[in-house]
């Protein structure tokens, strides 16, 4: 498993050179013909995974980082709901390259109105009244629900309402998991 031959060994690396490791340790992690393999190590969340757990986790972030920061976090009970999750990023046109900033967006209340789901502003900032583009990365739209295929199409649907002039989403997120739910059930 993934904990056993990546996250544990690591955790006992530090802790065998007298590193003790506290705090949130995000792991990036690709799945290959050979198995999963690390990309990345972070002392942070990772963005935009942070956006498809937060809504899922039962009880207070700040509580639990707290009982991280004072040694109690075995004490801590961590839940998250039996649900599902998804994230699509909406970023600007040109985006990892270069791209407008200061472009007029609209849908975001409508989108963040529908249920189960939740619009996380990346690259966005006011100009007077309007909410306007400020980076590259724009939304993490994410949607929840009880499946994960509720979970998606909550997800696309907010994120269908959310326009801007050159705005894109990727429009294959999730389909492997979707495939392999439906040819496993």
């Amino acid at each position: 498993s993934i904990e056993k031959e990546i996250i544990q060994p690591t955790i006992d690396g530090m802790a065998s050179e007298n590193i003790p490791y506290k705090g949130l340790l995000y792991t990036g992690i690709i799945v290959t013909e050979n198995g999963p393999k690390t990309l990345e190590f972070n002392c942070r969340f990772g963005d935009p995974e942070t956006q498809a757990v937060v809504p899922l986790l039962e009880g207070d972030l700040a509580e639990i980082m707290m009982a991280c920061i004072e040694g109690n976090l075995s004490k801590t009970y961590l839940r998250s709901s039996n649900g599902f999750a998804l994230c699509l990023v909406i970023a600007s046109g040109g985006y990892p390259g270069s791209y407008k900033k200061g472009v007029k967006i609209s849908g975001i209340e409508e989108a963040d109105s529908i249920d189960g789901v939740k619009v996380f502003h990346a690259g966005t900032k006011f100009d007077g009244e309007d909410i306007v583009t400020a980076g590259g990365r724009v939304f993490g739209v994410t949607g929840w629900g009880a499946d994960f295929p509720q979970a998606r199409k909550r997800a696309y649907e907010a994120a269908g309402k959310i326009h801007f002039t050159d705005s894109f989403y990727r429009n294959d997120i999730g389909n492997k998991a979707l495939k392999y739910l439906l040819t496993n059930d």
